[in-house]
């Protein structure tokens, strides 16, 4: 089967633009910005590749060359959820797009080309639609087969002249010059080890040859060689709308009305998901006010939202992140969905916590957000930087990772109860001197006495000291401190901490 001509919109370094077009503060598109995956830099703003930062760079390699670089973690999520829009923008104008990648796409060039008058006017009507929507650069192949097309946008256009049309019948001319390595496949690293480092050389080659070698692949490697690549362009099924937008007219000053007119929104949001047999498990909330800021946040729920659950997050945002002018638009988006088959009651309903949900979710709905949180335990050295406490159904997000070394860190069981503030203690001996740690970690004395919060209790028995250092190359935060763990003789155990000759009490044993 011959190739049929197919147009390819290609975005260069998406990733760097989904970045910078995501979430309420991102990144000025003018600084140096590097997208890391796998400790290499996979995409690369102007301004980075203008320092000579390349992909493929280790990440300290292009740190050496750009000091000022601004590395982020590369994020398939962010890339696919940004590029959605742009594909909706180019099937309004050409519907039957396959997305091949993030910022890479593709369609039949015939039906484009009789409608606006050729495949040059297409290209240039699609190039300057994502213009308008805000993709600065684009870049539009014209050719036999996708694959075709998709070298000729990646390799021969510039900012300046963003559109190459390959004329039809000239693809194996076009791609002869071309690098092996655009083939990106593991097999063709072994042509150049062969003495072939263009297409032209491998499209030279008896096909047969190739299967004999490399089989299935080999084939296909060489079809693509010698542009004849027949895969069809296979067009995406547009996924349905599940999001819903509020749009209130004059703006809403008070968060009770705007919560009031996302009412019937929330509940079509939910029955739009449940026709499709589907639950929000994640939503993201966008709000805009009428000056044009924004507020943007995702919510998670421990099980599955309804339409109250929807409002409350609503309620809730504008509390926590006020705007600075009334709401002027309400976008709720479902960020992530699960089968309801995976959210239905059993037979016997689901006990104990189904109980608790209901009841912690009703409590929280009365008091706010933040009125009903979990404790957890994160990382740190010191008990009350470790615990940490999230609200009702939110992403466990601490500040320190707990999986990471922490010298010095208590080992477990852990106190239950932990101070946020350290009670003042003192410890002495039998002759009523304050016990103390010398500089080489050793007790000055025999502990006989432990006085907590002014009530003195003798010493059944203790264990210690456990030395605590942190930050010794900063004079300004350097601590040092050791840890005493102590028996009174009511049968009470304390967690002592000795520092700088003064002692206080950071957790208790219950």
């Amino acid at each position: 089967m011959s190739p049929v001509r197919c147009l390819v919109a290609w975005v260069p370094d998406w990733p760097v633009v989904a970045l910078t077009r995501d979430g309420d503060d991102p990144p000025d598109p003018d600084l140096p910005i590097a997208v890391v995956g796998d400790g290499a830099i996979t995409a690369c703003s102007a301004a980075a590749r203008a320092e000579g930062v390349a992909r493929g760079q280790r990440r300290r390699d292009a740190q050496a060359r750009c000091p000022q670089l601004v590395v982020v973690a590369a994020e398939p999520a962010r890339d696919q959820r940004v590029f959605a829009p742009v594909i909706a923008r180019l099937e309004q104008l050409a519907p039957g797009v396959q997305q091949i990648e993030p910022g890479l796409c593709a369609l039949r060039a015939r039906g484009p080309a009789r409608y606006y008058g050729g495949e040059a006017a297409a290209a240039t009507v699609l190039s300057g639609a994502l213009q308008d929507s805000g993709v600065a650069d684009v870049r539009i192949g014209v050719a036999d087969g996708p694959f075709t097309a998709e070298q000729a946008a990646r390799s021969t256009t510039t900012r300046d002249d963003p559109i190459r049309i390959v004329p039809e019948g000239a693809a194996a001319a076009f791609l002869a010059p071309l690098s092996v390595a655009v083939l990106d496949d593991e097999t063709a690293s072994l042509f150049a080890r062969l003495g072939l480092h263009s297409l032209g050389q491998v499209a030279a080659i008896d096909p047969a040859r190739l299967v004999e070698r490399f089989g299935a692949r080999g084939a296909r490697l060489h079809a693509l060689a010698a542009g004849l690549d027949s895969r069809p362009v296979t067009p995406r099924t547009p996924p349905a709308e599940l999001d819903r937008v509020v749009e209130f007219e004059p703006p809403r000053e008070l968060a009770e009305q705007v919560a009031f007119g996302m009412r019937i929104t929330a509940e079509e949001f939910i029955a739009g998901l449940g026709a499709l047999d589907l639950v929000c498990t994640e939503l993201r909330v966008r709000i805009t006010g009428d000056r044009g800021e924004s507020s943007d946040r995702v919510w998670l729920h421990p099980g599955a939202f309804d339409a109250g659950g929807v409002i409350d997050r609503v309620r809730w945002q504008l509390a926590e992140q006020r705007l600075s002018s009334a709401v002027q638009r309400v976008r709720i988006v479902p960020e992530a969905v699960d089968a309801a088959s995976h959210h239905t009651a059993t037979l016997f309903g689901s006990g104990p916590e189904e109980k608790v949900h209901h009841a912690l979710s009703r409590v929280q709905a009365m008091l706010g957000h933040r009125g009903v949180v979990t404790a957890t335990v994160g990382g740190g050295r010191w008990l009350n930087e470790r615990q940490t406490l999230v609200p009702w159904g939110d992403r466990v997000a601490t500040l320190h990772d707990r999986a990471r070394p922490w010298p010095g860190r208590l080992p477990d069981p852990l106190p239950a109860t932990v101070y946020s503030t350290p009670v003042p203690a003192a410890v002495t001996d039998s002759d009523a001197d304050m016990v103390a740690v010398d500089e080489r970690g050793e007790i000055t004395a025999e502990p006989a006495t432990v006085v907590v919060a002014g009530r003195p209790q003798r010493i059944r028995t203790w264990a210690g000291p456990w030395p605590l250092v942190e930050r010794g190359w900063d004079p300004a935060r350097a601590r040092r401190a050791h840890r005493f763990q102590v028996v009174d003789e009511t049968g009470v155990a304390w967690l002592l901490v000795c520092e700088d000759g003064a002692w206080s009490a950071e957790a208790r044993y219950d």
